[in-house]
């Protein structure tokens, strides 16, 4: 982090599934917009610590439980911030603006109606993803057990789907991402295809997973915002390319091992988190990770992990 750089932590408060925002002041940087409750981590103050004030400086409440969400670092013309997020899941009191402030509790898939800083954007993102993103093993190698090992991993709760099917021509492959979309749709859950554009939106899936090399390739953005779009990356390059073109979320790997690149350099939890630090994309840990990785990877700063064999037909997450 830049020495100039201004550290500010916010909170994403949740309670029945409604996040609370806050008003900046008219006068204040960003003034009017909705925002995260938070403030300035004072020089040598644990954040934690930071979190714990802020609160109950600005709400009047007590913090019982948070963990890290994402860390934002952005540029404004004016500024430039650090914006260090924690997911609020437990805390006592009933909050109120103690400095004047106008409150709102948010349902998380309504927030795109309130007008925020851009530094808040991703948080956003982050808030309306899910912890687990499912990859899918190659349909040829499943064959007619496909869709209905799928629908287990669905009942089990996984929300988040990447239908990769490198070995199926164009015309079977957006056949079945047909099916395996209505199957998705019955469980509420987003379905992001491994293809092209065109794909993806003679579909009418949710969005699309750029590779490595698709990625490299964009100037810009190839979507629309009313879709979703996410990129595999490999190293801080290939991180910033994706926050330049604007992809909305990232997986990032080989984190471990894997059984099908066994003597592949892979990141390890520091590097990992390192690389997350400068970043700031909702990121998923992917290579080696099962269920138990998911505390580790929230704790490096991911948004979750991404998998295929560890949310493949699994009875529950």
């Amino acid at each position: 982090m830049s020495t100039s750089r201004q550290h500010i932590v916010a909170a994403a408060i949740v309670r029945d599934g409604k996040l609370l925002l806050a008003r900046r002041n008219v006068e204040a940087h960003q003034g009017g917009l909705w925002e995260f409750p938070g403030g300035k981590v004072a020089c040598g103050e644990n954040v934690r610590t930071a979190l714990v004030r802020e609160l109950d400086e600005e709400l009047g409440i007590t913090l019982e439980s948070a963990r890290r969400l994402i860390s934002v670092p952005h540029d404004y013309p004016d500024k430039s911030i650090l914006l260090d997020v924690w997911r609020v899941d437990g805390f006592s009191g009933d909050a109120y603006g103690r400095e004047g402030q106008p409150l709102t509790w948010v349902a998380i898939d309504e927030l795109q109606q309130h007008d925020f800083p851009r530094a808040n954007l991703p948080v956003i993102t982050a808030m309306q993803l899910p912890a687990h993103y499912l990859i899918t093993p190659d349909p040829a190698q499943e064959g007619d057990q496909f869709l209905k090992r799928l629908e287990v991993s669905l009942q089990a709760g996984v929300r988040l789907v990447q239908l990769r099917a490198k070995s199926l021509a164009r015309l079977t492959y957006c056949e079945l991402a047909v099916e395996v979309k209505v199957l998705c749709r019955r469980y509420k859950a987003k379905l992001m295809l491994n293809g092209s554009v065109d794909m993806m939106l003679e579909v009418g899936a949710d969005g699309l997973h750029l590779s490595g090399h698709e990625l490299s390739s964009l100037n810009s953005r190839p979507l629309e915002s009313d879709y979703k779009l996410s990129a595999s990356c490999h190293d801080a390059a290939e991180l910033k390319q994706a926050s330049d073109v604007g992809v909305d979320f990232a997986v990032l790997s080989p984190v471990m091992p894997t059984h099908t690149h066994p003597g592949a350099e892979t990141l390890g939890w520091q590097q990992f988190e390192s690389l997350l630090a400068a970043s700031p994309l909702p990121v998923y840990a992917l290579g080696g990770m099962t269920l138990a990785d998911l505390a580790t990877a929230q704790g490096a700063g991911a948004q979750g992990v991404a998998a295929i064999g560890a949310l493949w037909n699994l009875e529950s997450l």
